[in-house]
């Protein structure tokens, strides 16, 4: 018997496996300018890509390689294919070189349903290797044009470099457990510096726009990207690190653990509907109606028991769940009160889901439907959550200086993450990681405004949202993130510095989240005020606002069908420009509103309305 019920029930950030997707080795959508009622068409259905789609794709690209100086060294590969918008698919293509993967440069590619190249968005990090001359490249590698892909270190002296780089023995002991067994992919690698324009040449350092500097290739080096998903002495450590292939040195690393530091609770929701399935004469908070496949069938809620994998699926002898109170420390994970951490999760899960498919067609987090879930309970007095993409699921603690990691804006937030690694996967360091990190703050914001509304109906609500991250959950009222204004966290800058990129991802995330607050809210000419900017000069100096739902449509179709993995805030607001234009029109005052609101963060100049 396998019956799925609806109750009513108490309740109070990867990247893709490229080595695993280099199977063959190798206009813009029409603008709507849509009447104040109208909306652009949801995604299209996801469509299997097949070696011989794959194929055919990277022949078109392969017939566009003269034109663009490329020799047959140059090669693509195509790491995913997701939907997109009005009938169209998107595919996400990697650039080679002598068949190994050159980091951060790629394609997205938009794609008719017949396959065909409509348009192309691409982070060009590969004309070095062919140009040679006045290329500068790590010392001891032959110039340019002999660049070779011989590695000097094997992969597995670079998994113990990065093992040791971490304080972690590679022989596992008692206080290490590997999620997944630890990867290493051979890449070159492109290190990169900023340089100014010459417009910019005279500017002081503090009066620089991102729209007075650009990222170019410093050199090259043949590299290692590790990856190590692990627990060590019981606490999660994900990290992504560049070893290189010449002498074992670190080039790069980052943290992969994408979380929200901290942030939890959803204790105040009262009576909300959750999905069980009925199993053999017991409930399972398993809800086959959203998602197929994955791990369970369907999405679902384990109970990690304080440890740090993810357990078992929920399992109840009634319909009723939970006691919409706070975790009691050290009580039982599955009497009524442990409950209430799983209620907490599946009514995020179910609105998140809901969000992104009756707004947008899409699908679960990857757009095609695979079922995910979230593991509740872990480690104990956890004071965090987190996206793992080795299961492309969640895992929320029971907290400790907070409360219950629960609340409705971090399961937003963390499926967020899940969303982005499955299309622009933005790597999760510099200023792409703080894109990253605003995606998924920007993600946690919209589900709490549908969730608050009821969580129906194919648009976004204008309010219903606070516009700040873990005010409900803290155990003094004080939020951990304000979007209006993140300085207010003491951290988080406002705008746009040359310093952004060296600032850990949820800081540098600031100022993209005001300028989503700008977008959609507006901003005000009282200097006083929290949505004040300096850089807001044309004419209103108060900026109108378009909108949470226009906004975030704008934003979801900028980072699934054109950010790249190494997207910067200047890229990202070429790219919003162009997401605008398409769904609003050229010259719209949606198109006019994303201009002023990079402008009002130090990202471009500022226009009139």
């Amino acid at each position: 018997m396998n019956k799925r019920t609806i109750l009513a029930s108490l309740d109070a950030c990867s990247p893709l496996a490229l080595a695993a997707a280099l199977l063959a080795s190798h206009a813009a959508a029409a603008a709507q300018a849509a009447a104040p009622t109208a909306r652009p068409a949801a995604m299209s259905a996801p469509q299997a890509a097949t070696p011989q789609t794959r194929a055919a794709l990277v022949a078109q690209l392969e017939a566009r390689r003269i034109e663009r100086g490329l020799d047959a060294r140059h090669g693509f590969a195509v790491i995913a294919q997701h939907p997109g918008m009005q009938g169209m698919q998107v595919a996400r293509v990697a650039h080679t070189f002598k068949g190994v993967r050159v980091f951060g440069s790629e394609s997205v590619l938009v794609l008719d349903d017949s396959g065909r190249i409509r348009s192309e968005s691409a982070s060009e990090r590969r004309l070095g290797l062919t140009a040679g001359a006045g290329q500068a490249f790590a010392p001891g590698t032959p110039p340019a044009h002999d660049f070779s892909v011989a590695p000097a270190l094997t992969s597995q002296a670079a998994i113990e470099a990065a093992l040791k780089a971490l304080g972690a023995s590679p022989s596992p002991d008692a206080g290490t457990r590997h999620v997944t067994p630890p990867s290493a992919e051979l890449v070159i690698f492109p290190v990169m510096r900023s340089e100014r324009l010459q417009s910019a040449l005279g500017k002081p350092e503090q009066e620089l726009n991102a729209l007075d500097v650009r990222d170019v290739v410093d050199r090259y080096e043949l590299a290692w990207l590790v990856r190590i998903r692990m627990h060590l002495d019981g606490k999660p450590v994900y990290r992504d690190t560049v070893v290189s292939a010449r002498d074992a040195a670190i080039l790069d690393s980052w943290d992969m653990l994408q979380s929200v530091i901290g942030i939890g609770k959803s204790q105040y929701n009262g009576e909300v509907p959750i999905n069980t399935t009925l199993v053999d004469g017991k409930y399972k908070m398993l809800d086959d109606s959203r998602g197929a496949g994955g791990t369970f069938g369907g999405m679902a809620i384990t109970n990690a028991d304080h440890g740090t994998s993810a357990g078992a699926v929920y399992v109840n002898d009634t319909n009723t769940w939970g006691d919409g109170k706070q975790y009691s420390a050290g009580g039982l994970t599955t009497d009524a009160n442990g409950q209430t951490a799983a209620v907490n999760a599946m009514w995020g899960l179910m609105n998140t889901y809901d969000a992104l498919k009756n707004v947008f067609g899409w699908l679960s987090l990857d757009g095609h439907n695979t079922a995910t879930y979230i593991a509740a309970h872990v480690n104990t007095a956890y004071d965090n959550a987190y996206y793992s993409d080795t299961c492309r699921c969640m895992f929320i603690g029971d907290g400790s200086s907070f409360n219950s990691l629960g609340s409705i804006d971090v399961i937003g937030h963390e499926m967020g993450h899940g969303v982005t690694a499955s299309t622009s996967n933005l790597t999760y360091s510099g200023e792409s990681g703080g894109l990253n990190e605003s995606s998924s703050d920007i993600n946690g914001e919209v589900i709490e405004a549908y969730a608050r509304a009821g969580g129906k109906g194919d648009a976004i609500p204008a309010s219903g949202n606070d516009w700040v991250l873990g005010k409900e959950i803290s155990k003094d009222g004080t939020p951990l993130r304000w979007m209006m204004k993140p300085s207010k966290d003491g951290s988080s800058p406002d705008a746009w510095s040359s310093t952004l990129k060296r600032l850990d991802v949820h800081y540098s995330s600031g100022p993209n989240n005001r300028m989503f607050f700008f977008l959609s809210q507006g901003s005000s000419s009282d200097k006083a005020g929290d949505t004040w900017s300096k850089y807001l000069v044309k004419t209103p100096l108060a900026m109108t606002g378009i909108g949470l739902d226009k906004a975030f449509r704008i934003w979801f179709k900028a980072n699934t069908t054109k950010f790249t993995s190494s997207t910067n805030y200047a890229d990202a607001r070429a790219k919003m420009i162009e997401s605008a234009e398409e769904l609003y029109g050229k010259g719209s005052r949606e198109a006019i509103a994303v201009q002023r609101a990079y402008a009002a963060i130090n990202v471009g100049t500022d226009v009139d309305e």
